[in-house]
């Protein structure tokens, strides 16, 4: 989930449609557009305090609180980012260290060049990170879902965005506070060309988002029990809020392309406006109406493009639109599959004969079977049939592809390896016909004697 605070942007103005306010929408998301040269890849992943005494997660307040922690990396040259007097994020360069509504932790990454610069960024702030928390008694674990406290007992960051989605969330869908406080993710942004480019890229990532949902698998626990799932947090997406989560089938419609995409946008109700430090409460609300200056939360108002910017980042579709896109599939998890995400998905779509080669894969899957391993991948993984074969079968096709990608990009680091090397994870677990949920599940029934809580240790990062 993307929660950022205020977007960054130009505070222009919107006119009307009939002014050219849909032009300049359209306008704002073609404008990431880049040559290859240009292309870079951003990585974000969230990750779960606990208390190393306990495995409670930690309150924002305290001597061992987040924001105590967060205060604790500035010495590393951060910069803290205030709300109301409190310290509820970091920026450093062009990364920043923001909090989810439970406190999960997330770096935002900078656009980097290379998956080896990627893979350098995550160690440094892993680094970082647990230098300040040892001495707090703190560690982080990466999976995908709270493997073991209840939702009444996450606590809630006080930050205005998220008191305005909590009270909202229970409207629309049964897990959306679910969602919000426990489960982690990791994600990668990517560049793309122009709008052939960006329609080409969409589609195939949209296809095959269900495939790093099963190689990413990493939620099997709830509450301290095995959940039937093997990503409970992909689930839980299917009953957040179906106004701003899905496939997006018009995706893979003839004429798709940025118009469409804006449409869907208006058409995805809001949750706020930020004006002068505050968010007033527009949830559910229209921007079409907001356009119209007749937003009931802000009447006789108009928006502006920190607005629309804002407003791009409350749909929660499998794959994302911004000035970039942004793949939503996956669970998070232990740091050598931060940089196996972002290599999964460069390797696919930033080599023009591997985009070719997962298109071959996935132009002729209909819209039931995409629909049918976005529902079935969750519990089944791997093993979902597909086909004359199934999910893991898929997911060994992807994955050459990708390889073969990362190798044609040649992209080598100080040993002369290249970027396909962080792929090794996924090759592990395609070999062996598991994910890293199912191999969670053999230690929780096995060594672990049906106790989640060494999960704690023996997965922290």
């Amino acid at each position: 989930m993307d929660v950022s605070g205020p977007s960054q942007v130009k505070d222009i103005e919107i006119p009307d449609i009939k002014g050219g306010g849909r032009a300049m929408l359209v306008e704002y998301l073609a404008s990431g557009a880049r040559p290859d040269s240009d292309w870079k890849i951003g990585t974000e992943h969230e990750k779960f305090g606990f208390r190393t005494d306990d495995l409670r997660p930690p309150t924002f307040d305290g001597e061992r609180g987040i924001e105590a922690l967060l205060k604790g990396l500035v010495q590393f040259g951060w910069t803290p980012v205030e709300e109301k007097g409190r310290v509820i994020a970091l920026t450093r360069d062009d990364a920043s260290v923001s909090l989810e509504p439970a406190g999960q932790l997330e770096l935002s990454g900078a656009p980097l060049a290379t998956l080896h610069d990627t893979c350098v960024e995550a160690a440094t702030h892993l680094r970082e990170v647990r230098t300040v928390a040892e001495p707090m008694g703190l560690g982080f674990l990466g999976m995908g879902f709270q493997p073991k406290w209840r939702r009444d007992e996450m606590p809630w960051m006080p930050k205005g965005r998220y008191k305005i989605m909590r009270e909202y969330m229970p409207k629309v869908g049964s897990l959306g506070l679910d969602m919000m406080t426990r489960t982690s993710t990791v994600q990668v942004n990517l560049d793309v060309r122009d709008e052939a480019d960006m329609v080409r890229k969409f589609r195939v990532s949209l296809a095959l988002q269900p495939i790093a949902t099963a190689l990413f698998a990493d939620s099997p626990f709830t509450e301290g029990k095995p959940n039937g799932y093997l990503s409970y947090r992909s689930h839980i997406w299917t009953d957040t809020d179906r106004d701003r989560t899905g496939l997006l089938d018009f995706v893979f419609e003839d004429g798709f392309g940025y118009e469409r995409y804006v449409d869907y946008l208006l058409d995805v109700p809001m949750y706020f406006v930020y004006r002068d430090g505050e968010y007033i409460d527009a949830s559910g609300q229209s921007f079409r109406d907001y356009l119209d200056a007749k937003l009931p939360a802000y009447p006789n108002q108009r928006p502006t493009l920190k607005d629309w910017a804002d407003h791009t980042t409350t749909a929660f579709p499998e794959v994302r639109l911004k000035k970039y896109l942004e793949m939503r599939g996956a669970d998070s998890g232990p740091w050598n599959r931060i940089c196996a995400l972002s290599a999964f998905w460069v390797g696919l779509l930033y080599d023009a004969e591997a985009l070719d080669a997962a298109w071959d894969l996935v132009l002729d899957f209909t819209p039931a079977e995409r629909h049918a391993l976005r529902d079935g991948v969750p519990r089944h993984g791997f093993q979902l049939p597909f086909r004359d074969s199934n999910v893991l079968e898929l997911s060994r096709r992807a994955l050459e592809i990708s390889a073969h990608g990362l190798k044609r990009r040649a992209r080598l680091n100080g040993n002369g390896a290249d970027e396909s090397i962080y792929l090794e994870p996924l090759m592990e677990f395609v070999a062996m016909g598991k994910s890293p949920a199912e191999r969670k599940l053999e230690l929780f029934h096995g060594a672990w004697g049906g106790n989640v809580d060494p999960v704690f240790k023996e997965f922290a990062y």
